[in-house]
């Protein structure tokens, strides 16, 4: 129960959907199967099958929801900086240096790190939709009023940070984060 009252239990698709990502993130797309699935999610195996036919339907059903979380996010982020010049570098870097309430949070950093990989080792073509949302940022990003060559660094210095945590490659420091926003702040900036 919360603040608003009972909480309804997640419907069987969500269940499922939550129960893949948690098999995903202990042991990689190697250990996803159909029974594993089922068992995970608390489902008969044609319960799954009702919901999802196969291995790379459930992989398609995380990436769909992970599209649409990440639009939804982004979306908000927007909304939440100021209109003109820079709105959408801004919210980028907002969302990369895991400000308001459009940062994912650690866990579902993770998590959405997993559901990448997992993804892409099984079928790159899955990512399709997400490669649309990212064109349309980068594309909304340009449009932006950010110099191009700026509103570029900010594109790939947050992408930066993503992957370096996805891969593990890294960790930065405090002043690694203080030094880079200061730098993409004042780029943002920057007017042609």
């Amino acid at each position: 129960m919360d603040a608003h009252g009972p909480v309804a239990p997640p419907d069987t698709h969500t269940r499922i959907l939550d129960a893949v990502e948690r098999i995903i993130v202990q042991k990689g797309v190697t250990g996803l199967t159909l029974e594993a699935a089922a068992r995970e999610a608390g489902v008969s195996k044609g319960g799954l099958l009702y919901h999802f036919g196969s291995k790379e339907a459930l992989l398609t059903g995380l990436m769909q929801r992970l599209t649409a979380f990440i639009t939804q996010e982004y979306e908000a982020g927007v909304a939440r900086q100021p209109e003109g010049p820079g709105r959408i570098a801004r919210a980028q870097i907002a969302w990369a240096f895991g400000e308001s309430d459009c940062c994912p949070g650690e866990d579902r950093h993770d998590r959405a790190a997993a559901v990448f990989l997992a993804v892409f080792h099984h079928d790159p073509a899955l990512l399709d939709p997400m490669r649309a949302v990212v064109a349309r940022m980068k594309a909304e990003l340009l449009a932006d009023g950010t110099p191009h060559g700026a509103a570029m660094a900010v594109m790939t210095a947050t992408d930066g940070l993503f992957m370096a945590h996805l891969f593990g490659l890294y960790r930065p420091t405090e002043a690694d984060i203080a030094a880079l926003r200061a730098t993409l702040d004042a780029l943002v900036e920057q007017r042609p």
